[in-house]
């Protein structure tokens, strides 16, 4: 099923880590090691100049953490937080964003890696840092400033160093950073004048149902299925949710919710020969009679007969 939110998915663009590549200056490319793999630091003022284009507000396929120093303001999500002084910044791949240079004079760092970076090591995703936007952006004082700068060197300057386990020692600099700023308050946000929160609000949530899809093995279960799971994903209020959804696509949270789970179901059992209880499991419902109700409400035949069926 095509609607508004999908267009506006669509119209979300993501950027890829090579494009970010792509827009540094030759000088700091140049210093770019092929053996860096999943994980690079740089200092801010090495990679922004005045007459450079911000990236349009738009997913990343990598993590970000950034130590800003400068005037900027952040959309984050359906949300805007601006930023006077100094700050830690923390991006995921799954919420789109804008970094908004408000003053050209910008210091402070930039680490950029993807999950793969932390595969046997941690879950980096289930970090609060990077799932709530509500703790994605911490103010610093002076003191707080010079313990990140810190430590922010040391990882830059220990990945232009030829230390055999540096990756490792990388990972454990940048998990001190997580672990602290998740200890400290967060930043309060506020809605982005003039912006339009419904649409942001979309996106995200249709980004966020979109990753758990398509189920490739049995084994795979979708995690958020509902609308107060999505909405405590979002760090919304579910009323908030389902206004926004309502808004822009004319349909519920749950409507939307169920379109997309039925569309799997009907891929599932007509591309597989799992049985209707495994497909009810991957799908979220706690029992098959649950996913049988449920497809048959909506289909007017059960599961078992509609995968015999020529429907589609």
């Amino acid at each position: 099923m095509i609607n508004l939110i999908f267009v506006h998915l669509i119209m979300t663009r993501f950027v890829e880590l090579e494009t970010f590549y792509k827009h540094l200056p030759d000088e700091v490319l140049g210093k770019v090691k092929s053996e860096a793999g999943n994980f690079n630091i740089f200092k801010i003022e090495d990679i922004i100049s005045p007459g450079n284009k911000q990236v349009n507000y738009s997913r990343r396929n990598f993590f970000k953490v950034s130590l800003i120093t400068g005037h900027n303001k952040l959309h984050y999500a359906d949300k805007c937080v601006e930023i006077t002084e100094s700050a830690l910044v923390f991006t995921n791949p799954m919420i789109p964003y804008l970094w908004e240079r408000i003053s050209d004079q910008q210091i402070g760092y930039v680490c950029i890696f993807t999950e793969d970076f932390f595969n046997r090591f941690e879950h980096i995703n289930e970090y609060p840092v990077f799932q709530l936007t509500d703790n994605a952006i911490i103010p610093l004082n002076a003191m707080e400033v010079l313990k990140y700068s810190a430590i922010f060197s040391r990882m830059y300057d220990e990945l232009q160093g030829d230390y055999i386990y540096k990756y490792n020692l990388l990972r454990n600099l940048l998990m001190e950073v997580v672990h602290d700023a998740q200890k400290m308050q967060p930043a309060i946000w506020s809605l982005a004048p003039g912006s339009n929160a419904s649409n942001r609000i979309a996106a995200s949530f249709t980004e966020l149902l979109e990753r758990q899809f398509p189920i490739e093995l049995s084994n795979q279960t979708i995690k958020v299925n509902s609308p107060s799971a999505f909405a405590e994903r979002l760090n919304i209020h579910v009323n908030h949710l389902n206004k926004a959804l309502k808004e822009v696509t004319g349909q519920t949270t749950s409507q939307l919710i169920n379109d997309r789970l039925l569309q799997e179901a009907k891929i599932l059992l007509k591309s597989t020969s799992w049985s209707i209880a495994e497909i009810a499991w991957t799908l979220g419902f706690e029992e098959p009679n649950h996913f049988s109700s449920f497809f048959k409400n909506k289909v007017k035949i059960p599961p078992n007969k509609f995968r015999q069926s020529k429907v589609d």
